[in-house]
């Protein structure tokens, strides 16, 4: 099982320590082109967090690029964690429901 999400996140943390796998800082070691393209097959635009500290500090030309182009840029802006099994399915976010399935 993998993590991705950021290691100063409490939410990342939380989900690395209840799943005790491991974690990828995505700030340290962005992620690559084909997995930002899995991400965004997996999640669509639910993958972009609209909510985020990142998010609010992006010019209105930088919000409106595509989706891959933002994370490539700004890789803080993704929604996390992004979680991803031993089968390689993925889960977005530490809910409930993705509790229910990993725990």
């Amino acid at each position: 099982m993998r993590i991705y999400g950021l290691k100063t996140c409490d939410t990342c943390r939380k989900a690395a320590k209840g799943l005790n796998a491991a974690m990828q800082d995505i700030r340290a070691e962005p992620l690559n082109p084909d997995q930002i393209d899995q991400f965004l097959a997996a999640f669509g635009e639910a993958l972009v967090n609209r909510r985020s500290t990142t998010w609010r500090g992006l010019t209105e030309a930088e919000r409106e690029m595509p989706p891959k182009q933002l994370l490539e840029r700004h890789p803080t802006v993704m929604k996390r964690p992004v979680i991803e099994d031993a089968t390689g399915a993925l889960y977005l976010g530490w809910g409930s429901d993705v509790k229910a399935r990993l725990l």
